[in-house]
């Protein structure tokens, strides 16, 4: 049996701030010097002129393919066909987590290098060195996972202000779970989706993340809804892409992303952001764990203030969907899921019984503070 070794992985560069997309070529072109631009109509009209005028100055030529929603193992595939038809030397994935995740997993199949240009806030996807991949409706199929990161991540707060503010919320409930989840797998002692044990640095990276959040959040929304970059925005963006990405990488998933994963199998959930569905499944795990009533009070009004789901209602579910709560739990809890990395067993059982018990717990501490009740989605 191989000696366990710890091990913390980390993209080559990062680089964020205000304006960062006028200097992309700058940080490109030492990468490569035929790259293809993955992004949808929307995120390249937003950064079109930018991009174009960066690379010029870099004397890069540019190369733009369009996306679809979702990061699906045929859209993986096409992007694989258009890198060796225009002989691209490396893949830049523009936008959101999925356009970002289709490009690592291209790149890697194409065997060449990749870069993450995210445009929001929204999740901690940019920075790792894995792809989620779903169906074309949405439901998570699998991790699949490359021997590096990125060789860049570069994004601009300015667009991450200019963007809509659910954004930068849904990437505040994908970080929250960091710290929760790191400290779980250092109970359990778990391996990481590193490939080895946590080292200290990534289980403190992802306290961090959780400690910049708690004081910066608030502040950091407003900024957003104000379009204007402020400190306690640029703690967030830190936050949410750099340090939630190592975090989870390198200091380990539990609870919170099964679920998630779970989640996405259900109808009535479909159209929520990945962040709001881990943040369900965050005080979930926070349940399943029986953490200090204070703690989940805590968690309860913080997450509530931001704007994040913490009941079944807010993601289209009610304790009555037994059968909908099975299927989700029983999705979370199969073979090699991040569960198990929890420091006790955890069955579909379990699962099923911490999702009822929130929507009571959340409702009663919202109630209690003077906080407006949950509100039913609706899948679009």
């Amino acid at each position: 049996m191989a000696t366990p070794i710890s091990t913390v992985m980390s993209p080559a560069r990062y680089v964020q701030g205000k304006d960062a997309i006028t200097r992309v070529g700058e940080f490109v072109a030492p990468i490569g010097r035929r790259p293809l631009l993955v992004a949808d109509d929307v995120v390249w009209g937003i950064v079109e002129e930018a991009v174009r005028t960066s690379f010029a100055d870099a004397d890069l030529p540019v190369e733009r393919v369009g996306f679809g929603r979702f990061a699906t193992p045929q859209a993986i595939d096409d992007l694989v066909e258009t890198i060796r038809a225009t002989d691209s030397d490396v893949v830049v994935g523009l936008g959101g987590g999925s356009a970002i995740d289709a490009a690592k997993a291209s790149g890697h199949l194409a065997g060449i290098r990749w870069a993450s240009v995210p445009t929001a806030a929204s999740t901690d996807a940019p920075t790792s060195a894995l792809a989620v991949v779903y169906s074309e409706e949405g439901e998570f199929i699998e991790y699949r996972f490359f021997p590096h990161n990125p060789d860049l991540v570069l994004i601009d707060t300015k667009l991450v202000a200019n963007a809509p503010v659910q954004f930068l919320v849904a990437g505040i409930g994908d970080a929250l779970a960091t710290w929760v989840e790191a400290r779980a797998a250092k109970r359990a002692n778990a391996d990481t989706m590193a490939g080895g044990l946590q080292t200290e640095t990534g289980v403190a990276l992802a306290k961090l993340s959780w400690e910049l959040l708690h004081d910066n959040a608030l502040q950091a929304i407003e900024s957003v809804k104000a379009k204007v970059v402020t400190p306690a925005l640029e703690k967030v963006v830190e936050a949410n892409t750099l340090l939630s990405g190592l975090g989870f990488e390198s200091g380990g998933l539990a609870a919170a992303h099964a679920i998630h994963n779970g989640l996405t199998a259900a109808p009535q959930a479909h159209g929520l952001a990945h962040g709001q569905k881990v943040n369900v499944g965050t005080i979930a795990q926070l349940v399943l764990e029986g953490a200090p009533a204070e703690e989940i009070e805590d968690f309860v009004v913080f997450t509530t203030k931001v704007g994040l789901p913490n009941t079944l209602t807010e993601i289209g579910l009610t304790v009555d969907d037994r059968d909908v709560l099975r299927a989700v739990a029983e999705a979370a809890t199969v073979e090699g899921e991040t569960i198990h990395n929890m420091p006790f067993p955890v069955t579909a059982e379990a699962v099923v019984d911490a999702l009822v018990a929130i929507e009571g717990i959340a409702r009663s501490i919202r109630a209690a503070h003077g906080l407006p009740a949950p509100e039913l989605y609706r899948a679009h």
